[in-house]
């Protein structure tokens, strides 16, 4: 196993450790209280009492969890974000880069494909809470996201490989 793979699976490890150890907020719980149960937030987004906060294990980890505040600044839903599921809400052709990070959260790594001049956001995630995937997605030079594709995250391909 190489230093990358020992380092990725021994952080990964201690962040589900540490997520494992903190108590889930409950709905109804008031933002000091959702922060007192879960710390600080990695991102805020919204302005007042209705605000979402972002709790991320990027760039390595897999899962980000969104703390939905309504606008009695009381918790109204806390989701793992990074899935299959919530990947199919993002609309191709639609939904813009504010809209994605208050969905998605902040991505792992951000690149550029040069030949459309698309800015691209990729997510590391487990595909069906098994695959280590990622999803790329893709914004034209408005901050439209103009498609969307997933794969395995090359962080976990074997770099070894047998000539046989």
């Amino acid at each position: 196993m190489n230093q990358m793979m020992k380092f990725a699976t021994i952080t990964t490890a201690l962040l589900l450790g540490a997520c494992a150890s903190r108590p889930a907020p409950n709905p109804g719980d008031a933002a000091d209280v959702v922060q007192a149960k879960l710390g600080t937030p990695t991102s805020v987004y919204g302005e007042g009492a209705a605000r979402t906060l972002e709790y991320a294990t990027g760039p390595m980890g897999q899962y980000t969890w969104m703390a939905q505040l309504g606008p009695d600044g009381r918790l109204t839903s806390y989701e793992q974000v990074l899935t299959g599921e919530k990947f199919a809400t993002i609309k191709v052709d639609q939904a813009t880069k504010d809209q994605v990070l208050r969905t998605l959260g902040r991505p792992a790594e951000r690149s550029r494909v040069a030949m459309h001049d698309y800015e691209v956001w990729s997510y590391r995630y487990k595909e069906a809470g098994v695959w280590n995937s990622m999803m790329h997605v893709h914004f034209d030079i408005q901050g439209v996201v103009r498609q969307m594709l997933n794969g395995p995250d090359p962080m976990y391909d074997p770099k070894e490989r047998s000539p046989w």
